[in-house]
Formats: C-alpha cells, sequence, structure tokens
C-alpha cells in the first residue's frame, strides 16, 4: 500500500520506478509441510533472489526508497548514500535489541542483524511517529540529523459516504464492533476478546467482527472460554473498498495494542467517521489527537467505560465532523511530498 500510493502522488518532478520482480515458487511445491515451503520460499526470495535483482539495476537511478524496514539488508546492494529507508517501528529488529524479550534462532538473528546493518547504513530513514523516531535514536541505531519525519496517509477509500453499494463476501452481523489488525502479540487481542465478553455480559449487544490474520488455536480456545464464539466473526482478504465499508458500519472501532509504530487503522476509521476507542499509547494519540476515547492498556473497566462513550457519541454533527477532520490531516500527498524533497536535498548535496 505505501509503494502504490507514494507512486501515485510523487511530484511529477521526480521520476519513480516500482521494482517487483514476481515472487518465485522453489519450495512452495513440497506437499509435506507447505507453510514451512512458503516461509522457505519467503526467505529466499527476500534475501537472495530480491538482492540479485536490486543489484543488477543499482546503476540506473539516482536514488531507491525502500518502503519498508524489514528490506533493509537492499541499502547494502547500492552504492553508498543511495538509498533511503522508511521504518514503521522496530519489530523486525527486537531479537537483537532485545533479545530476553523476543528469543529467536541464531539463523534469525542472524538475518535480522543483516538487515538491521542496511538500515544503519541508509543515507536517510523515514518515520511515522515521534514514537518510532525517539525508539531509532535512544537503540542508537541511527543519528537525529538523518531523520525525516514522513506520516503515512489515508486512502481515498476511506470515506465517510460512497455513492456506489460496496458488496461484502460475508453476511454482516449488527449492529457490530470493529478490529482491524494481525494476530501478532502486541495487538493484545486477548484483551480485545476480554473486554468484549465483559461487555456482552453486562448487556451488550453488539456482536465483534475481527479483520485480520486467523485466530491462533490459543485465542480459539480463550474465544469458546469467554463464551462469546456466536458473537464474533474473524475475516481475512478483504479489498480495501470492503475494509471501508466495515468502518462506515461499526458502531465503534477498537485498538487494543500495547505498542504501535503508528494508527492506521485510527485514522481510517476516522475518516470513515467512526469513533474510536484506543490504547493510550504515544503513537495513537499521535494519530488520533482529542477525539478518540484512550483507555489504559488491558484495564478492562477503563474500556468498558470508554466502550460506552463511544456507542453514546452522535453520529452526526461536530463530533462527526471533527473525526473526519483529525484524518484529513493524514495526506499521502503530503508523505509523498516529503520523501520527494528529501531525496532532492540529497541530490542537491544537503542532509
Amino acid at each position: 500500500m505505501c509503494a502504490d500510493e507514494l507512486l501515485a502522488h510523487i511530484p511529477a518532478t521526480v521520476s519513480a520506478a516500482d521494482i517487483t520482480p514476481a515472487f518465485r515458487h522453489v519450495f512452495g511445491y513440497i506437499p509435506c509441510a507447505p507453510r514451512a515451503a512458503f516461509n522457505a520460499d519467503r526467505l529466499l526470495n527476500r534475501h537472495v533472489l530480491l538482492p540479485r535483482v536490486v543489484r543488477r539495476i543499482s546503476r540506473r537511478f539516482d536514488f531507491f526508497h525502500i518502503v519498508d524496514h524489514s528490506y533493509a539488508h537492499l541499502v547494502n546492494v547500492v552504492p553508498t548514500g543511495r538509498a533511503g529507508v522508511y521504518c514503521h517501528d522496530l519489530d523486525a529488529f527486537r531479537s537483537i535489541l532485545e533479545p530476553n524479550r523476543e528469543p529467536r534462532p541464531w539463523w534469525f538473528r542472524r538475518l535480522a542483524a543483516r538487515t538491521l546493518g542496511g538500515l544503519k547504513c541508509a543515507a536517510v530513514v523515514f518515520h511515522n511517529s515521534a514514537g518510532v523516531s525517539r525508539q531509532l535514536v535512544d537503540a542508537g541505531i541511527i543519528n537525529a540529523n538523518r531523520l525525516v519525519h514522513a506520516p503515512l496517509g489515508v486512502s481515498a477509500e476511506f470515506a465517510p459516504l460512497t455513492s456506489t453499494p460496496v458488496e461484502l463476501p460475508f453476511t454482516l452481523p449488527v449492529p457490530f464492533l470493529l478490529h482491524v489488525g494481525s494476530n501478532i502479540p502486541r495487538k493484545r487481542l486477548d484483551v480485545l476478546l476480554r473486554v468484549f465478553a465483559e461487555f456482552r455480559r453486562r448487556g451488550g449487544r453488539h456482536h465483534l467482527v475481527q479483520v485480520g490474520g486467523p485466530w491462533p488455536t490459543h485465542l480459539v480456545e480463550h474465544i469458546t472460554a469467554l463464551g462469546v464464539s456466536e458473537w464474533v466473526t474473524q475475516v481475512r482478504g478483504l479489498a480495501r473498498l470492503q475494509l471501508a465499508e466495515l468502518y462506515r458500519r461499526a458502531a465503534t472501532v477498537l485498538v487494543t495494542s500495547e505498542a504501535e509504530g503508528f494508527g492506521l487503522p485510527v485514522i481510517e476509521a476516522l475518516a470513515c467517521g467512526t469513533p474510536v476507542v484506543a490504547s493510550d499509547l504515544p503513537t495513537l494519540r499521535e494519530a488520533g489527537g482529542t477525539i478518540v476515547n484512550y483507555c489504559t492498556v488491558a484495564d478492562t473497566d477503563a474500556w468498558l467505560r470508554g466502550l460506552g462513550l463511544a456507542i453514546r457519541e452522535p453520529r452526526d454533527g461536530v463530533t462527526y465532523e471533527k473525526r473526519v477532520a483529525q484524518a484529513a490531516r493524514f495526506s499521502w500527498r503530503e508523505h509523498a511530498r516529503i520523501i520527494a524533497a528529501t531525496y532532492q536535498r540529497l541530490a542537491d548535496g544537503g542532509r
């Protein structure tokens, strides 16, 4: 998405090309272990095949913009000073920076160190929030003078109204609460489910729709133990138009994370005019401003109070307009302008 939006909004003064070689399946045809085979293909494509492609064309461009920090090892295959990296968060490097918190096998740490080394050598590192900037500096990864703040934007699909009906691939339970995000631990889906179960126990009539990866086994068991299976729907593989329709129809969007690099679901929901209840994190406050209901991470009572306030909020008038206005502060056009201007300064010999 970041690559698509950057290319769509890059100023006309910059000539940009998308370097996306086809994903090659080498191990993926092994039927006995499809997941392991797919992960092996990911490693092969990311760390062997893609660097070869970039190295071959490294003299054809003035600069290379790497849209995700987990590919920062590509910095090492282009001429020095010619690559910039967009850093969304520090998750990819957690096994190096905090090995006790996230222990990983030696080979994983070696690849992570290689990628982190590329990030450290980047001519410029773009970031999406003050929180990520602070983490990069505090961890000694990059000097502040090589950091550029270029927040993400809201795609055009996420808007309060649409003139064309959007069909969904499933029957939507109504009314419903919505969560959008992966199933990685820091998203705290356990908190989401616990809050929802208590909300239902206290008389709430809403369902829960979660958009993301499939439920891990322990969360399936958690849903069953909480007794909320019949009111929980999990979906994935939605187009952005379909996701935007979910945002518009939701009573409230919940963001229960304990850590985030940026609050993309927050600004997308606000752009659709929908109330948001989010964990009280600095990065989420950057995204949501003063019109989101913030709750202490994992504090069920605080979440129930915030959820009650959000559901009772009016869906029109000044509150609605403020939500849309807050989201409008985040523009892909401005994102692209900042990135293009930064490379222009590098081309002119500036920092």
